[in-house]
């Protein structure tokens, strides 16, 4: 049976994350009852990233064994025509039958985005934290680089199992400014359950100057949930990039 790696694109909003569990809506049941139907059997799906509830993506990888009289040219629209509106196919390929969307992967890349104006959004409030107050940028900037790096980041989330490491290296940290957006790119080789919505709020409490830039070192040094005194809300979001 061939081997199919998946992009897809989801609005996270009414979802309650990524992974399956009984009596609630998940983007994996989705996926998985899509492709039952498709396929005339039950599958399984593997996802490189579990999002939790009301996390975007637009770059999230899964894979998953497609039969072999299915026509894989068909599958993307075939899929696309099985599932909700708030979940889209983007590319569909076979590849290797070693290949894991998870294990495999070399890096996952997170954006959230704040709306940093006076006045909130209609249209945006689902996908964007909306902020008063102008945040200073250059001081979340001298922030971020103290993360960039092999750390332990336990202080800002949890492993998937209790025992497991809690190492991570963050390989990049980009903080940027269009208009009223300002717009947080994180790079890691993994990431904790929680991680990238603990440093988005603590690198915010930075820019609205509740903190000095260099108290994120204290705050990663803890080794203590509690120190994260701010947890940015999931809709601003977004699995953007798996990188194999």
């Amino acid at each position: 049976m061939p081997v199919i790696k998946a992009t897809i694109e989801y609005d996270g909003t009414d979802f309650c994350g990524f992974q399956k569990q009984p009596s609630v809506r998940t983007v994996q049941n989705e996926l998985e009852w899509g492709l039952g139907r498709v396929f005339r059997n039950p599958t399984k799906i593997i996802g490189a990233g579990r999002t939790d509830a009301g996390v975007h993506a637009t770059g999230q990888v899964v894979n998953f064994f497609a039969p072999e009289w299915f026509p894989l040219g068909n599958l993307r629209v075939a899929l696309n025509s099985s599932l909700p509106i708030d979940i889209r196919i983007k590319g569909v390929e076979e590849v290797d039958d070693r290949f894991h969307a998870r294990y495999s992967a070399k890096s996952r890349k997170y954006v959230y985005v704040v709306l940093n104006r006076e006045v909130p959004s209609a249209l945006l409030a689902r996908y964007t934290w909306h902020l008063t107050g102008r945040l200073d940028i250059p001081g979340m900037r001298a922030a971020a680089e103290m993360l960039v790096g092999t750390h332990d980041f336990c202080t800002f989330g949890m492993p998937d199992k209790p025992g497991q490491s809690t190492l991570r290296d963050v390989m990049d940290i980009r903080i940027g400014r269009r208009s009223d957006l300002v717009i947080l790119t994180i790079k890691a080789n993994a990431f904790l359950r929680g991680m990238a919505r603990a440093i988005v709020g603590s690198l915010v409490d930075v820019g609205r100057c509740r903190l000095a830039p260099e108290a994120i070192l204290e705050i990663l040094g803890a080794r203590d949930r509690q120190a994260v005194r701010v947890i940015a809300p999931p809709r601003g979001l977004y699995l953007t990039r798996v990188e194999y």
